[in-house]
C-alpha cells in the first residue's frame, strides 16, 4: 500500500507515517511537509524538524519538502498514484488565524481543495482522510447548558457533542471557517466524484513529538512551561474543559476507516467523557508528575473559545468498533517524559 501523509512532520502526521511504515514493511509511505510550523508561530528554533529527522530512520518512508498549495509538489508526492492520502497539513492556530486570515484560508481551505483535486486527477481511487476540528461547530457548542464546579465546567444533561450539531449561524474564528471549508469539500468530493473520503472532527489531540506553543498545542505547551519555568496564561478562569485524544488512538481510527467497506464517513473523535480535564486540573496533574507548579497569569476569554468541548464518540465506536486505548493521565505522563528526554528543543 502506498500512503501519502501531508503535514507529515507534525504531531498527527508523524504518528500516521510511523504507523503505516511499521504496519507492513511493504508499505510505501510518502511524507510531504513544508516545515513551516516554527515560522507560523514565531519560534526561533527548530520544532517539527525533529519529527522530519525521526521519520528518516524508516527505510520505507520517503520525505518530500513541499507545500500542499503547490501543484508540482503534490504531483511529485502522489507520483504514480497512492492508495491513501492522510491530509493532516494545516494552519492549526486560532490566534494566528485572526492575525493572518488570508494565509489561514490559503493553507487550510485552498490547500485541502488542491489535495483533493490532485488526487482526483492523478489517483481517483485514493482514500482521503481529512483532519477537521471541533471548531467547525463554533459557538453553537455554547448553547449546551453548563454547570460550574470548583475546578471545571461540565455539560448539563448532555454526554457530548455529536455529528448532528449545526455548523452554521454562529461565530467560528477564521480558523474554524477555513477548516469547515475543507471539511465540506472533502465530503463533496465523495458525493460528486465518488471518492472514498472521511472527515474526522478532532477534539484536543496530543502525544509524543508534539511541539506546543501558547497559540496552539496547549497540552505540550503547559508541560514545557512547567518543566522549564515559563509562565502560563489562562484565557478565562481555567475551568474550561477538553476531552483528550492521544495521537495513536486517532491514527487507529483512520486505519479502521481505510479498511472498512464505508464509501464515506463523518465522525466526531476525541477522548470522550471518560478522558476530560480542565486547565486547572491539568496543572495539578503536572505538579504530581513533575513536582513543579508553574506561574499562572489570567487574561480575558478569547473569541469563540468553547468553555467545554466533550466529544460524543458513539457513532465512531458503533460504526468502526473503535475505542480509546490511552487514558488521559497515561498520555500526559508519556508526553511529559518525552519533553524531559528532549529538553534541548525547549530551553
Amino acid at each position: 500500500m502506498r500512503v501519502l501523509v501531508t503535514g507529515g512532520a507534525g504531531l498527527v502526521g508523524s504518528h500516521s507515517a510511523e504507523f503505516f511504515a511499521q504496519a507492513d514493511p511493504k508499505n510505501e509511505v510518502i511524507v510531504l511537509d513544508n516545515l513551516m510550523r516554527s515560522q507560523i508561530f514565531g519560534y526561533d528554533k527548530d520544532s517539527v524538524e525533529f519529527n522530519w529527522n525521526y521519520l528518516g530512520k524508516f527505510k520505507n518512508i520517503e520525505r518530500i519538502k513541499g507545500d500542499v498549495r503547490n501543484d508540482q509538489d503534490l504531483s511529485k508526492a502522489i507520483g504514480k498514484g497512492v492508495d491513501v492520502v492522510i491530509h493532516t497539513a494545516g494552519q492549526p492556530g486560532v490566534p494566528s488565524s485572526v492575525r493572518m486570515p488570508k494565509e489561514d484560508f490559503s493553507i487550510n481551505a485552498f490547500g485541502t481543495l488542491n489535495v483533493l483535486e490532485t488526487a482526483r486527477k492523478k489517483s481517483k481511487d485514493t482514500v482521503v482522510i481529512y483532519c477537521s476540528t471541533n471548531k467547525v461547530y463554533g459557538e453553537n457548542v455554547d448553547q449546551i447548558p453548563l454547570e460550574e464546579k470548583e475546578k471545571r465546567y461540565t455539560f448539563k444533561g448532555v454526554r457530548g457533542v455529536n455529528e448532528s450539531m449545526l455548523t452554521d449561524l454562529t461565530g467560528h474564528t477564521p480558523y474554524g471557517v477555513s477548516k469547515l471549508v475543507g471539511d465540506l469539500y472533502v465530503q463533496e468530493y465523495s458525493h460528486i466524484y465518488k471518492m472514498k473520503t472521511a472527515v474526522f472532527r478532532m477534539s484536543c489531540t496530543y502525544g509524543t513529538r508534539q511541539f506546543g506553543f501558547e497559540d496552539q498545542g496547549w497540552v505540550a505547551w503547559f508541560i514545557i512551561a512547567t518543566l522549564f519555568n515559563k509562565p502560563i496564561t489562562f484565557y478565562g478562569n481555567g475551568k474550561q474543559v477538553r476531552d483528550m485524544l492521544y495521537a495513536d488512538d486517532l491514527v487507529d481510527a483512520f486505519n479502521r476507516f481505510i479498511n472498512s467497506d464505508l464509501e464515506r464517513g463523518l465522525f466526531n473523535i476525541g477522548g470522550g467523557p471518560d478522558n476530560t480535564i480542565s486547565l486547572l486540573e491539568f496543572v495539578e496533574e503536572l505538579k504530581l508528575l513533575t513536582g513543579k507548579a508553574p506561574q499562572i497569569n489570567f487574561s480575558d476569554w478569547r473569541p469563540s473559545d468553547q468553555k467545554v468541548y466533550i466529544t460524543d464518540t458513539g457513532k465512531l465506536e458503533n460504526t468502526l468498533k473503535w475505542k480509546i486505548k490511552t487514558p488521559v493521565k497515561e498520555g500526559i505522563r508519556k508526553l511529559t517524559e518525552w519533553v524531559k528526554e528532549n529538553k534541548d528543543y525547549f530551553i
